[in-house]
Formats: C-alpha cells, sequence, structure tokens
C-alpha cells in the first residue's frame, strides 16, 4: 500500500450557527413595545386628570423652554401659573398658611396674621397688638419675628411672577415728634421697609410695585380708632390678569362727543346731481 492509501481521511462537518435567535433584534422591539405602552399610560393618565394639568403639560412640550406667559405662546413667562385665577389664589393662600406654621414663633403671631382673598388679590394682613409683634411702637425697623415672617413669605412669592403692595397702616394716636414725623411718614417707612427685608429674601427686584402709606385714614377698627389691631402692614399678591375697570366718565364723555359731531355714512348721502336738482326745485 502506497503513501497516498495510508494518509487519514478528513471529514470536515460545517455546524450551522445557532445565535440567530440571541441577536438584538428583539431587544429593539420590545424597547418600541414598552415606548408605545408607556406613551399609552400617559394618554389614560392625561384624559382622567383635571384640566389645569393638562394645559400645564401641554404648555411645557409646546414651550419647554419656559418663554412663554400661556401655554404654546411666544409671551414672557412661564406654562400656566398659579395666580391668575382665584381657585388659584385659595391654593396660594393654603401654601402660605402652612409655611407660616413653620416660623420659629407661630405660637407668639398666629393670631395676629390673617390671610384673605380680596378684588386685588390674596391680602396678607400683620396685624400689631400693644405689645408690638412685628415693628418696635413708634419706630419703622421690623422686629425680629417681623423679619421671620417678612422672609418666609418672600421665599414663596419670589417663585410667583405677581406684582407685590406693600401698604402700612398706623393708628389715630398722634406720633409726637418735634420734626414733624407724623403717621404718615412712619406708615410708609414701614412699608418700605419690609421692601428691603423681603427683596432681601427672596422676592425679585421689580416685583414690588407700589408702597402705600395710609397712616391712620384706613383703621381697621373704626370703632375704636387707636386701637393697636390698626396698627398693621398688609401684603397684597396681585393677579396676573388685572381685570380693567370701565370707567363710565369717559364713555359717558364718548358719547357727548358723538352727539356733537355725528359721523355721517357718505354711503346714504345723495349723488351731486341729485342734490343739484333738488336745489332746482
Amino acid at each position: 500500500m502506497t503513501d497516498a492509501n495510508k494518509r487519514p481521511i478528513i471529514i470536515i462537518k460545517k455546524v450551522a450557527g445557532h445565535g440567530g435567535h440571541h441577536g438584538g433584534a428583539w431587544k429593539v422591539a420590545y424597547a418600541d413595545f414598552v415606548t408605545a405602552m408607556m406613551a399609552l399610560f400617559i394618554v389614560l393618565w392625561l384624559l382622567n386628570s383635571k384640566e389645569e394639568v393638562r394645559n400645564a403639560v401641554g404648555g411645557y412640550f409646546k414651550d419647554p423652554m419656559g418663554r412663554g406667559k400661556n401655554p404654546g405662546t411666544n409671551m414672557t413667562g412661564t406654562g400656566r401659573d398659579i395666580s391668575t385665577l382665584k381657585d388659584d389664589m385659595s391654593a396660594l393662600k393654603e401654601k402660605l398658611k402652612s409655611v407660616i406654621k413653620l416660623i420659629p414663633h407661630f405660637e407668639q403671631l398666629k393670631g395676629n396674621v390673617e390671610l384673605t382673598i380680596t378684588e386685588e388679590g390674596l391680602r396678607i394682613d400683620m396685624i400689631e397688638d400693644s405689645k408690638g409683634i412685628f415693628f418696635e411702637s413708634g419706630k419703622p425697623q421690623p422686629s425680629a419675628v417681623g423679619k421671620e415672617l417678612l422672609s418666609a413669605l418672600a421665599k414663596e412669592l419670589g417663585r410667583l411672577p405677581n406684582r407685590i403692595l406693600i401698604e402700612g397702616h398706623t393708628d389715630a394716636q398722634k406720633y409726637g415728634d418735634v420734626n414733624g414725623y407724623s403717621n404718615w411718614e412712619l406708615s410708609g417707612d414701614r412699608a418700605n421697609e419690609a421692601r428691603r427685608v423681603m427683596q432681601g429674601s427672596g422676592l425679585l427686584p421689580n416685583q414690588v410695585a407700589q408702597i402705600r402709606g395710609y397712616a391712620d385714614q384706613d383703621l381697621r377698627n373704626k370703632a375704636n380708632p387707636e386701637d393697636a389691631s390698626n396698627r398693621r402692614v398688609s401684603l397684597i399678591v396681585r393677579y396676573l390678569d388685572a381685570p380693567k375697570k370701565l370707567s363710565l366718565g369717559a364713555v359717558g364723555s364718548k358719547v357727548q362727543q358723538a352727539e356733537q359731531h355725528p359721523v355721517v355714512n357718505p354711503a346714504v348721502l345723495p349723488a351731486p346731481a341729485e342734490a343739484a336738482n333738488k336745489d332746482q326745485h
């Protein structure tokens, strides 16, 4: 037997790969399925949510950069703000109540802070007692308790786009100062000092719209003008879209002008030829 016949016979078997079903194609399909299910659940959640929530979510997707005041617009602001409607003011009122309860001296001042919703907005009254809780008697500087309250309110109100009004009120007791310093100056100075504390604690620089000093001209207890409760500083969180008041005087003047100078419709005037014929007859 030759050497060629002695060579071993080598049989090569090609085994087909079994990794086909272990590839990554199924992962892509599963990811698409999970994404579709998540989108479905979001839609179902939105359908069962309040209109306010739907508007807020829609406003985010239409204006993700927060450059619009209303959802889907290019006006300055972010989405739908909390303080546009009276219902939102009620929510803000409850929020501020919970913030005030966290102040260290809450037990000392809880009966002297009132929150009411008015035509101007949410009104926060810091009402004094005979000892002087928020301001020292006869002085414009706030006390430690007053600064605590003003700072806590500023941190919350500074998150809102609403403008703030600050009012100062005194009782009817005459301010004894030989230099002419009266209740007018004292009420205005207390309101201004409150502004300084709040702007140093979170209120935006341009958020304060007005400082008002009323002296004793807007008494809380009119039956007792010298009562300590007449001394107070009030913060007013204004509505974002304050309704414009219709001036009846302006309307009356417009009507009077219209009566004196009526506007004639040119369409009802006779043609020049007809007017000439009428003059000849």
